[in-house]
């Protein structure tokens, strides 16, 4: 963004453009974002909206001129109103008002008529898009995968750290506000990923990186599992079910924490993902023993207790499901030669 605006501001300077070049810096500067894709898009966006507002602000203005600043008020109302309709209608609009008003108050400050008023902003904006893409281009062109992918890593990570601690809910009483505490704060790692993943959208892709769509939506599938196995682990099970069923979610909680670590390490370096086939191993037979347990004890519990066993065995079989999508996701990461091998 400061070499956007800097190049911005020497381009104006170069061609002597009013306000020393204001528009084209600000737009080089708003424009800027984390990956080239990102950046052509909002420049698009930009412009598109420019355009609108400038052309209609400049048509008012040439049909109807301004006297009094009763009149002005008048023509910055239907100037303003029906492009704030369409700013709220068509996101791509939403600098259409700010572009209009410009041209509408501006155009006559600099001995420039509306429509001269509003071809101006319009090349000043063009100018300075396309200096935020080319910068976007030269400076840092895979910053947002690169943050993607550390991102995802963290919250695997911390997945990883809080999965045993979810599960130890079915054999002691669990801290319900310390549990709502590690989903909440897995759920600002999700977030924290969607926005630097729709930060690499952009109507043409510079990069050979993978689509972030499907590990964003993976490890969000990831999170839902792990809020459904908090809610049915908030009530201990009891005790004859709990010592029987404790060694297989050990079990898993340690393989599943153990995959997640080392999936994180492979996102980060590129390589191929862990074994898929140990922790598939723990998860399968935890899910067969529980299955087991509820047509066996179906009699001996109460209707609360069996749909705790119905819900964590859902838990654990949606988990099983995800962790194969995960592998899939840091498999499409490779780089090609590693992936062909």
């Amino acid at each position: 963004m400061t070499a956007a605006a800097i190049s911005a501001l020497l381009i104006a300077q170069l061609f002597a453009l009013p306000l020393r070049g204001l528009w084209v810096v600000l737009t080089a500067t708003i424009v800027t974002q984390l990956s080239v894709g990102a950046s052509l898009r909002a420049g698009l966006e930009y412009v598109l909206g420019t355009f609108g507002g400038a052309a209609y602000a400049g048509l008012i203005g040439v049909l109807f001129p301004r006297t009094t600043v009763l009149a002005q008020s008048g023509l910055l109302a239907i100037t303003v109103a029906p492009l704030a309709f369409l700013a709220a209608l068509n996101p791509n609009f939403r600098v259409a008002p700010f572009s209009a008003v410009l041209v509408l108050l501006i155009s006559g400050q600099f001995g420039e008529g509306p429509i001269e008023s509003a071809l101006t902003r319009l090349l000043e904006v063009t100018l300075g898009g396309a200096v935020a893409v080319i910068v976007s281009f030269v400076v840092f062109p895979e910053r947002a995968h690169r943050l993607a992918a550390e991102a995802a890593a963290r919250m695997l990570d911390e997945m990883a750290k809080d999965i045993p601690d979810v599960l130890a809910g079915c054999f002691q009483r669990a801290d319900a506000i310390e549990l709502q505490r590690i989903q909440d704060r897995i759920g600002r790692m999700v977030s924290e990923l969607q926005s630097v993943a729709e930060e690499t959208k952009g109507p043409v892709s510079f990069t050979s990186a993978p689509d972030l769509a499907p590990l964003s939506r993976t490890l969000l599938r990831l999170r839902h599992d792990l809020v459904m196995m908090g809610r049915a682990s908030l009530e201990p099970l009891p005790a004859h079910l709990s010592e029987a069923l404790r060694p297989d979610l050990d079990r898993v909680g340690a393989a599943v924490g153990t995959y997640f670590r080392a999936c994180g390490l492979a996102l980060l370096s590129r390589h191929m993902p862990p074994q898929l086939q140990p922790v598939q191993d723990a998860l399968a037979a935890c899910v067969a023993q529980m299955t087991a347990f509820r047509q066996r004890e179906l009699a001996q519990v109460s209707a609360s207790q069996l749909e705790q066993l119905f819900a964590l065995g859902f838990a654990l079989d949606q988990l099983q499901r995800n962790i194969k999508d995960l592998e899939r996701c840091i498999q499409d990461r490779m780089p090609p030669p590693e992936r062909i091998s």
